[in-house]
């Protein structure tokens, strides 16, 4: 298997990887929708991420990738859930699993294992994709096709964080607690505004426009496509210096204090843009929080609210069609009249 292009790579898209690092820290956030033109790296991007990521310890043999310190039973197939020793530990790669916009419903949330009950007479549960997911990222590119059933399943686990599966004779309940990722194409077609709530962040990936920077990024691919592992290790100095600082982001990222007086600017600048529910302030206020974690900041100031407003904010507006400007125009107005310039909080 051909290894994947090195996240330190990427050129340009700024925005993109910075939302990436941010839902990598704070996996609450409720994952990142990138929306764009077509080739101009999303895929690539999201599959590297994992390259960055610090691996996780998991149970030996569990299917779910649970931890070993988890207080919480497992479920069939976990050594935890069959009275074995369970703190057997293993260090995995934080998983980023591929939905295909093909798969069908078993295969996402896991069904009959058909050879076993053939084989040996008994019933026994198949984890799906979500299984594979959990404690990772589950990607799904052109997420605007995705056919509604399966938005359905993705909805209800997204909300609770546990997958249910009753069918065949089978009762499971496992966890599936993943940051969902989507990307695609606005033009293809739009997304059910159920799914697009539950991104937390959005960013709009373009096609660059500098001749430079295209040139650097032809030059990089044909580079890592004629000799993949040399280009990987030219960038592995890179890699391992951004993988330790979204360790050190994580560790500190509960300490990073939030003011009174950024929680009021919050609030207030998503009473402005008009978000619907409180989902938007939590937000905004997680997603500043992270950034200043991983800048090493010790509390959130105003700019890191102002950084991040954009891609917490732009994909809840409600329409108006009495201002036809683009969403992150009217968020980029909002920011100017209720965050302006001055400074709050610790210096970022």
């Amino acid at each position: 298997m051909t290894p994947v292009y090195p996240f330190t790579a990427i050129v340009g898209q700024e925005d993109l990887r910075l939302a990436l690092c941010l839902v990598a820290v704070e996996p609450r956030l409720g994952g990142l929708l990138a929306l764009g033109d077509r080739g101009t790296g999303k895929s690539t991007a999201v599959r590297a991420l994992a390259d960055v990521l610090p691996p996780i310890q998991v149970v030996a043999g569990c299917p779910y990738q649970c931890a070993p310190s988890g207080g919480h039973a497992c479920v069939e197939g976990c050594p935890r859930a069959a009275g074995q020793n369970a703190r057997q530990a293993i260090a995995m790669p934080v998983p980023v699993v591929d939905l295909p916009l093909g798969a069908t419903e078993d295969r996402v949330v896991g069904a009959l294992d058909l050879e076993y009950a053939l084989v040996k007479g008994e019933r026994r549960f198949e984890p799906g994709l979500l299984a594979r997911a959990n404690r990772g990222f589950l990607y799904i590119d052109e997420v605007n096709l995705l056919e509604d059933h399966l938005v359905d399943v993705l909805l209800d686990v997204a909300a609770s964080g546990e997958n249910v599966v009753e069918r065949e004779g089978i009762s499971v309940r496992h966890p599936a607690r993943f940051v969902l990722v989507g990307s695609g194409n606005p033009e293809e077609g739009e997304l059910r505004p159920q799914l697009m709530d539950r991104f937390g962040l959005m960013v709009v990936v373009a096609t660059p426009t500098g001749v430079q920077d295209r040139i650097e990024i032809v030059r990089r691919r044909d580079a890592y496509e004629q000799d993949p592992i040399a280009f990987r290790e030219k960038w592995a100095g890179e890699t391992q210096r951004l993988s330790r600082r979204l360790h050190a982001a994580r560790e500190r990222l509960s300490s990073v204090a939030v003011d009174e007086a950024i929680l009021e600017k919050v609030a207030a600048f998503c009473i402005a843009l008009g978000t619907e529910g409180l989902r938007g302030e939590l937000t905004l206020m997680r997603a500043a929080r992270a950034l200043a974690s991983f800048e090493g900041a010790d509390a959130v100031a105003l700019d890191h609210v102002r950084r991040t407003a954009v891609m917490a904010s732009a994909h809840r507006l409600r329409r108006n069609p009495l201002d036809e400007s683009d969403a992150g125009v009217r968020v980029q107005r909002v920011i100017g009249e209720i965050l302006g310039g001055e400074r709050i909080g610790a210096p970022s």
